[in-house]
């Protein structure tokens, strides 16, 4: 045997071997840049997925509340300033909420009240329409400002206080300088 042979040439199944390292480790990192972008591509499209899901449920919420609007009455709606109007709610969204056949609450209070009687003021509801800007009988609300809205029963002092403006103003309101301070109906408080 010839053992120097044997120690000088190359073995013909280790020579090989350098290769398949090499190609080991080029799959290898194939494979790692397959993965991270699949990692990628799946959590954008999670993400896609879960904004077309709160988005979903954002949408039928809106919906589900517009369908409680009771088109046959009239409906409060409170601001978180604390005003309050009273009218039809035409249209309800994320954004805004519209209405109209608007009225509102004023407060009339004595400038100097008698220090002996008892101190009362007058509550007037007024039809919006012959203020100083002269605005259409229509409001646009942010949604973000209101508080909540509730509809009104047809037999409470509001809506009865609105169909007695109405039976008294067949034709509309008039925005006459007298018209103007005749609110639609006075109550003492």
């Amino acid at each position: 045997m010839d053992f120097a042979q044997r120690t000088n040439s190359p073995s013909p199944s280790a020579a090989p071997a350098p290769n398949r390292v090499s190609n080991s480790k080029k799959s290898g990192k194939k494979w790692s840049a397959i993965m991270r972008w699949s990692s990628v591509v799946l959590l954008f499209s999670v993400a896609i997925l879960l904004l077309a899901v709160a988005a979903s449920i954002g949408l039928t919420r809106i919906h589900q509340e517009s369908k409680y609007v009771d088109s046959k009455h009239y409906q409060a709606v409170f601001l978180t300033g604390g005003q309050v109007y009273f009218g039809k709610i035409g249209s309800l969204n994320d954004k805004y909420l519209s209405m109209s056949n608007v009225y509102y609450l004023r407060v009339n209070q004595a400038v100097q009240p008698n220090t002996t009687a008892s101190t009362s003021n007058d509550v007037a509801l007024v039809k919006l329409g012959c203020e100083l800007h002269g605005p259409q009988d229509q409001m646009v609300i942010n949604s973000s400002q209101v508080t909540f809205w509730e509809n009104l029963k047809a037999d409470g002092q509001v809506a009865k206080a609105i169909a007695e403006f109405q039976k008294a103003n067949p034709n509309g309101q008039d925005c006459t300088a007298a018209a103007a301070t005749t609110p639609a109906a006075t109550t003492k408080k």
